[in-house]
């Protein structure tokens, strides 16, 4: 699991956008470490396809 400053730099984007797919319901936190939230790679990667898609077919 990874921290959503890892999830941000492995999609290549920043903190922000990876805070607003969790927003939208793109994105689940799978666990916490302390107050920081974990993700796991592969959601982030599904998450970053679900977006795309999304802001694609709202053009």
């Amino acid at each position: 699991m990874i921290t959503t400053e890892l999830a941000a730099d492995e999609a290549g984007v920043t903190t922000a956008t990876i805070r607003k797919w969790v927003q939208r319901g793109h994105l689940r936190s799978a666990g916490t470490q302390g107050r920081r939230r974990l993700f796991r790679l592969e959601d982030v990667f599904a998450a970053e396809r679900t977006a795309y898609r999304a802001r694609r077919h709202d053009r």
